[in-house]
């Protein structure tokens, strides 16, 4: 039943059958609860902690028998078949559980920011049939008294006394002491001066498990240590053999802001202190300012201003759409003495679904939204970043209801990644903490096929931990110095900061590390824990920082922003996102590179100016592969090809599409030629993309996504496609589709250029084609009978000459032959130098040409005819990137040298290089032709 002002106007009143147990701590309120709760048939009681509610849960068990009492918390579930006795948290509360009992502890909490509101809900509307009973502190009475009227109010007195003992030195504390923080950093750090001076300590921490918890308690009890540091979990009803409670601290974070403790709450942790009839003492230590005697005498005496508001949120839910969701839970209260509660951690999840497209197209019906809010509901226990946990419940909730479970694989994998027992305290926290998320998740009866065996592998797996991170409390608490900085930046409201040009961060004159884009980096001198504690308090110093870092970001020019050949987008020279692998090369995604500092709509904004740059950088570079692409002139054959060319990134082998290339009439070849498509030899390719600026973009795309980043020689490659040099030495230990990839081929010792190849062929044709007595000048190179001599013009555009250039020959198919110069006419002066190429007849086999010249020269001593069929229309030197960009090694051969002769082999060559070496003054080479493609 939802709780309303017309609730009063019923004829039985919200608080019949209610009584209201209040009073402070040790009066023994949950110990009457759980009386009560045994002297019924059925009940269930809410607790504040699920370390409460284990100890709870364990004392029941123990009177009542293990069969007949269930615990139901977040990540902890232990169910009998037919329990009757429930023990949970108040969060978890079993929803329409019918017994005849039901307690609800410390309700003073309804005025909490954070949780107030599921104790509101609780208060207002859970009953038991015979009894129901709330437990709490005074200070909630008038608020009981409006809101459930007709209900029975009763105040017990504490048990013993509590007075005030002034400030001590944590060195100088008495034992069975527990002294109070407010922070893991805070308890550690006590802890292990404790540990150096007076011998050790336990802690304890709301964060633990509940077995680690249980086993630091057990040191303190046992007598094994004499000290307990703890946060405020030990003011939420946790029974303990304490005789003197210190503060360290009066300051704590309650997820909004650093504020002072209010008396009561102080009161709550103070009454800690001395149990049953056993009188108790309270004061400060460390850095706790001294209590003024006003709050001495008040928490001596539980007097207290009482609260006068409870915070609500409404619990009928429409979910009937994600928007009408959203709009029932910004509802206010309409009865005095309520208010609407802050906004809260699943709602915050919500509305992140809410932006999303695909998760608002899953979140059609009633049934989708109700799971969506369910979804919302995982804790944040890792804490990374509220974005980040938003996006671990948009993909459990695209799990659950495109495939109805969580996949088992999938959820195998996050449960594998916890556990590991190995680390220091922080590395294991964090993995306890990442376990209880995926033990909540198992927890849900239908978020995973079989629930039941990942329950009890997710407790395992936190026991295991829970049993490591004990004893590496056990050994050592904290491995971290004391530091002045961090005392003052704890006890200050407002922090002087300044960050230097360089990115240094200074706070209140000290020097804690240093700003690097939206990275923050604790000070070299600091180290794990005390790293950690540093980015914490530098949050608050830099919160401004970020949010102005993240405007001016937003608002950049294109030209503020650049590409790294390690992937890395850098604003101003600042690494500000990485990229990581899309669906597709030529759609790579960005990961901001940032930590917790920041979020929220600054961090949204961030990330779409960086998508938005990395999408018109790609296609600014790369323009000629998108509009190949987008092309709708482009269809059959030739569309088939376009999309090769394009999934190869602008350089396609021939040979993969030689069928297709056989069948392509005229017309679609020029389509495809107008958008720059180039036919050659041996490849397909755009020339626009081998320039140096796209070929190396190209590069990066393809091994982001096909995963090129761990193969050898990638950097070296890199740079290659960045030069744009003609040909290079070829490392052979590096794959020649890395060398495919910045626009090479491997051709015998050399990598060279594709379009470069493909003009190196274009000096070829004509050579081969010319025969005496022909129309037309005489090509360089040409010479009688079916063959050419290597010209400088080749041996220049390739880059290379002697051997080199011989096997960039040997690798396209062609034999050579050295033999003496014939006697030929000088050449024109134009053609004579001194640093001419040696003479070189050559010949492919497996003739075959639409070029009559060619088709009509005999074959040379009886060979076959060559195909060198290379696309005549189009220009050698028009559209590839300037040779002045290479380094040309120009040929060292003087013209009286012997001549070199390449000629073509009989078809029964063999395709390996076969090389004959006479020691007289004529050489033959012969290498099997592969032939140029006829085009």
């Amino acid at each position: 039943m939802a709780f309303s002002p017309s609730t009063f106007a019923n004829d039985r009143a919200p608080g019949a059958g209610v009584t209201a147990v209040l009073g402070p701590t040790n009066t023994g309120k949950t110990h009457l609860a759980i009386e009560r709760m045994l002297a019924h048939s059925s009940g269930v009681i809410g607790l504040p902690l699920r370390l409460l509610a284990r100890e709870v849960y364990n004392k029941i068990a123990d009177r009542a028998g293990p069969e007949a009492v269930a615990l139901v918390t977040g990540e902890e579930k232990i169910k009998p078949p037919s329990p009757r006795y429930w023990v949970s948290t108040v969060e978890a509360m079993p929803r329409d559980l019918d017994v005849a009992f039901l307690a609800i502890d410390e309700v003073q909490l309804a005025a909490d920011l954070e949780r107030g509101h599921v104790f509101t809900d609780r208060m207002l509307n859970r009953r038991g049939r015979e009894e129901t009973l709330v437990l709490g502190a005074q200070t909630v009475r008038p608020m009981v008294e409006r809101l459930l009227p007709g209900a029975h109010v009763l105040t017990r007195p504490r048990l013993s006394q509590l007075s005030f003992a002034g400030e001590k030195k944590i060195t100088r504390l008495p034992r069975r002491s527990a002294v109070v923080a407010f922070s893991a950093e805070e308890v550690y750090s006590i802890a292990e001066l404790i540990r150096r001076q007076r011998g050790g300590a336990a802690v304890v921490l709301g964060a633990l498990s509940p077995r680690t918890r249980n086993a630091q308690v057990a040191l303190y009890q046992s007598g094994d240590v004499e000290y307990l540091v703890a946060t405020d979990a030990i003011g939420m009803g946790l029974n303990l053999d304490v005789d003197h409670v210190a503060f360290a601290s009066d300051r704590k974070f309650d997820g909004y802001q650093f504020r002072r403790l209010n008396p009561a709450e102080l009161a709550q942790i103070a009454g800690r202190a001395g149990r049953a009839i056993r009188n108790g003492t309270f004061g400060t230590t460390g850095r706790c300012p001294p209590f003024e005697t006003e709050l001495a005498q008040a928490l001596e005496s539980h007097s207290f201003e009482p609260i006068k508001v409870l915070q609500w949120r409404n619990t009928t839910l429409d979910f009937s759409s994600v928007g009408a969701l959203q709009a029932s839970l910004a509802e206010t209260p309409k009865e005095n003495g309520l208010t609407r509660a802050p906004i809260a951690e699943d709602i915050l999840v919500l509305d992140h679904a809410a932006r999303d497209d695909d998760i608002r197209s899953l979140a059609k019906t009633r049934a989708a939204v109700e799971r969506l809010w369910d979804v919302c509901q995982v804790p944040d226990y890792r804490k990374i970043s509220p974005a980040t946990h938003a996006e671990l419940a948009t993909t459990l909730y695209g799990f659950l209801m495109r495939e109805g479970t969580i996949p088992t694989d999938w959820f195998a994998r996050q449960v594998e990644q916890a556990d590991h027992t190995d680390g220091d305290i922080d590395t294991l926290s964090n993995r306890i903490a990442h376990i209880r998320t995926w033990t909540f998740a198992a927890n849900r009866p239908d978020w995973l096929g079989d629930p039941e065996h990942w329950q009890g592998v997710t407790r395992a797996v936190e026991d295991k931990l829970s049993d490591a991170l004990h004893e590496r409390l056990t050994e050592r608490f904290v491995d971290r110095r004391t530091s002045v900085l961090m005392r003052r930046l704890r006890e200050n409201a407002v922090l002087e900061t300044d960050i230097s040009k360089s990115g240094e961060v200074v706070v209140e004159g000290h020097a804690i590390g240093r700003l690097d884009g939206f990275m923050f980096t604790a000070a070299a001198s600091a180290a794990g824990s005390e790293a950690k504690a540093l980015a914490g308090a530098a949050q608050k110093a830099l919160a401004g920082e970020i949010d102005a870092r993240a405007t001016r970001l937003a608002q950049a020019a294109d030209g503020q922003l650049v590409l790294a050949t390690d992937g890395t987008i850098r604003w101003l020279g600042q690494p500000v996102g990485k990229l990581v692998a899309g669906e597709e090369a030529l759609k790579p995604r960005v990961r901001i590179i940032a930590d917790e500092h920041l979020t929220g709509a600054p961090r949204d904004a961030v990330q779409a100016r960086l998508d938005l740059w990395l999408k018109s950088h790609i296609e600014r570079l790369l323009e000629a592969l998108f509009r190949l692409a987008a092309a709708e002139d482009i269809t059959g054959i030739a569309r088939g090809i376009a999309f090769q060319l394009t999934e190869a990134l602008g350089v396609l082998d021939r040979h993969k599409v030689a069928d297709e290339v056989k069948g392509l009439e005229q017309p679609a070849r020029a389509t495809l030629r107008k958008y720059g498509v180039r036919f050659g030899a041996y490849h397909i390719y755009l020339p626009a993309l081998l320039k140096p600026g796209p070929r190396a973009l190209a590069t990066q795309l393809w091994a982001l996504k096909y995963g090129g980043s761990e193969r050898k020689g990638l950097d070296a490659i890199q740079q290659l496609a960045a030069s744009g040099r003609t040909s290079i030495a070829a490392d052979h230990e590096i794959a020649k589709v890395l060398y495919r990839t910045a626009g090479y081929r491997v051709c015998g010792t050399r990598a060279v250029r594709v379009d470069i190849l493909e003009r190196l062929t274009d000096l070829i044709r004509p050579a081969l084609a010319w025969r005496p007595g022909g129309a037309g000048t005489k090509p360089p190179g040409a010479i009688e009978g079916f063959g050419f001599t290597v010209s400088v013009g080749m041996t220049s555009l390739a880059g290379c000459s002697g051997e080199d250039f011989a096997s960039v020959l040997r690798s396209l198919g062609y034999r050579m032959d050295k033999r003496p110069r014939p006697a030929e006419p000088p050449p024109a002066p134009v053609e004579s130098t001194p640093q001419a190429a040696p003479l070189v007849q050559a010949t492919p086999a497996q003739a075959a040409s639409t070029d009559d010249a060619v088709a009509a020269a005999p074959a040379v001593e009886g060979e076959p005819r060559p195909e060198p069929s290379i696309e005549t229309t189009e220009a050698a030197t028009a559209d590839a990137p300037a040779v002045e960009d290479a380094v040309v090694e120009a040929a060292a051969s003087a013209p009286s040298e012997p001549v070199e002769r390449v000629s073509a082999p009989a078809p029964a060559d063999t395709a390996e290089p076969v090389v004959s070496v006479p020691e007289a003054p004529t050489l033959a080479v012969s290498v099997q032709t592969e032939g140029l493609a006829q085009d």
